[in-house]
This record gives structure tokens, sequence and C-alpha cells, in this order.
């Protein structure tokens, strides 16, 4: 990974690994006519080239957290049309096979922002990138993620393959099958959504049915070993998607790399952003997050949690409390003194 173009060249499945730096270019000095002499060399300021709040966020929103989510924004004129087909047919789908909490039963949703549910979130970043596709602008792209140039398999790609828009299951299935075989988790598929709309935004190019395959593997390739401690190696890719080869893995994940100018970086806020775009995506198209009924068992374990919390709040009061005692004291004695002399 990173700047060097082969990332793993063992012929035989890997062990996972801890992720690797990456290596990158010393900027170089830039220098200006208007700089006097007795000054020397400029070295023109970070803050000199980066953009103004408002417009980085609207050109980054994979970097800021109060942006809005590029899947959200595409994903809003399906959204209002479905509501309005429901309105006019005096439709509410779902509504009978969601489950509500009664006096007896409390139904309870395990998925959090730290430990999202697998398959939920799977299949919400799945919907995500099909409304990408679906809702796209154009066609930008580039030749290093067309499956026409770079197959992923030894099947012929049909004719069709640049105009046909996948459908979600499709999407997911493929997304699925490589989470399931490298064993990824949740927060890995909300880092790949995020690497996904940096890319679409840094190289200004469209997720579209020609490259849909080759973005979304070179996302989570990047995602794996990123996030987590042991990453997963090219080579172990190689043995998923059995056409795939080595040379050709390292190659798409040094131009993602590139294109995402090493801008690897996920806060913790933008990460929390995603999930809870994702949860209001799954929301508006009725994908409900698994609901469960609270057990004793669990209802304990919530209540010690919730003690727990109590009691480190009122710790944290009393420490402010004797803080607060101890300045009011310093600033009598000196007033004391002052007095005195």
């Amino acid at each position: 990974m990173g700047g060097s173009v082969s990332c793993c060249i063992s012929p035989g499945e890997s062990p996972k690994i801890h992720r690797r730096e990456v290596e990158l270019e010393e900027c170089p000095i830039t220098t200006t006519e208007d700089v006097s002499e007795d000054t020397g060399t400029y070295l023109q300021h970070i803050s000199d080239r980066e953009l103004p709040d408002e417009l980085a966020q609207e050109a980054n929103p994979s970097d800021h957290p109060r942006a809005s989510t590029l899947f959200l924004n595409k994903s809003q004129t399906d959204v209002r049309e479905k509501r309005k087909s429901n309105y006019l047919n005096h439709m509410s789908p779902g509504l009978l096979t969601k489950k509500y909490s009664s006096c007896s039963t409390i139904f309870i949703d395990d998925s959090t922002v730290s430990q999202p549910n697998l398959k939920s979130t799977i299949k919400c970043v799945a919907l995500a990138i099909y409304y990408h596709i679906k809702n796209r602008d154009s066609n930008r792209s580039l030749d290093i993620f067309d499956e026409k140039k770079h197959p992923l398999s030894r099947e012929k790609v049909p004719d069709d393959y640049s105009v046909v828009d996948p459908e979600h299951k499709l999407i997911y299935r493929f997304i699925r099958t490589l989470f399931s075989s490298a064993q990824l988790t949740a927060e890995c598929a909300i880092v790949t959504l995020v690497y996904l709309e940096r890319l679409l935004t840094y190289a200004e190019m469209d997720i579209c049915p020609c490259n849909w395959k080759r973005i979304v593997l070179g996302a989570i390739l990047l995602a794996s070993k990123v996030w987590d401690d042991q990453a997963v190696w090219n080579v172990d890719y190689c043995q998923i998607l059995k056409d795939i080869t080595v040379e050709d893995m390292n190659e798409m994940e040094r131009h993602f790399l590139e294109l995402l100018q090493f801008n690897i970086n996920v806060p913790a806020s933008v990460y929390a952003k995603y999930y809870f775009d994702l949860r209001s995506l799954a929301d508006d198209n009725n994908l409900s997050f698994p609901l469960e009924p609270l057990s004793n068992k669990r209802a304990q374990k919530l209540e010690a949690i919730s003690r727990l919390c109590e009691d480190k709040y009122k710790d944290l009061s009393k420490a402010a409390m004797r803080r607060s005692i101890s300045a009011d004291n310093l600033v009598g004695i000196k007033n004391s003194q002052a007095v005195l002399s």
C-alpha cells in the first residue's frame, strides 16, 4: 500500500498484517516575486492554499462533519417521489411489518455507531452506491476502473455493460461476498463509503455501470487496510476473485491513493455523520435495522451501564466543584493580602 507499486508479491495466501504508513513526497517550496530580498525564500502556508470553510464543506463532504453526504442528496429525488406516490394512493408501506414496543414488550436496536449491525449496514451502503449510480450527473470515469479494460473475471463482459444500471441486490451481493470472505466489519463498510465519495469528489468523476465494481473493490481494499489493525493483503483478494491478478490490484490501489491525494484520514465526526445518514437512508427506504425484545439479561446490563455513567458524572461534578471552591479561596486570599498591604 502507499506510494509503492507492489504491495504484495507473495504468490500464496498471506496472513493479516498491520497497516503500513504511507510515504509522502516532500512539498516543494514556492517563491513569489513580491517577497523582499531580506526575507529570503517564501514558504506558502497551508492555510493560504485551503478553501474557505463553506466552499470546502460543499466541495469535500467526506472531510467535514457538517456537510451533507452525497448519497443522501442523491436519494432525495426518489424518496420524494415515493412519498408523493404513497400519499396519492393512501399507502403506508412497511407499516404492518414494523415492530413497536408495548407495555409488555420493549424492542431495542442493538446497532450503534460504535458497533453497527453488519448485514443492515452493508445493505445501506449498497443502497447508497445504487443511488449514486442511478442519479449520477454524467459518466466521467478513468481507464483504471473500467471493467471492460480491466475485467474482474474471465467471463465476457456484456456489450451493454456501460449503460445498464445494476440493481441494489447485485451491488449488495458483490459487497457481501467480499466482506464475508475477508471477514471485514461493519465499521469498515462505512469507511468504504467515505473513501468512495472522497474519490468521486477529489477526482471529479462519477460511479457508473462501467466502473462501479472496481471502485467499490478499491475502496474496500483501502478501508480494510486503514481500519483493521490486521489488514487483508492484496493477494488474499485474489483468492476471492479468482481471475484478478496481484499486479492489477496493486496498480488500482496505487491510483486510488493518488486520486485521494493520500488523504486516508477519517475523523470520528465524519464517521458518525455517515453512520446516521445511512440510518436515515434506511428509514426512507423501509430498510429497518433488526429489533429484538429486551430480555432480562440485556435490561440488567443496560441498568449497570447507566449506573456506571451516573457515578462517573457525579465524580466529575464533585471534582469541578472542588476546583471552583479552590479558585474562590485563592481569590479570597489575594484580596486579603491586598487589604493588609
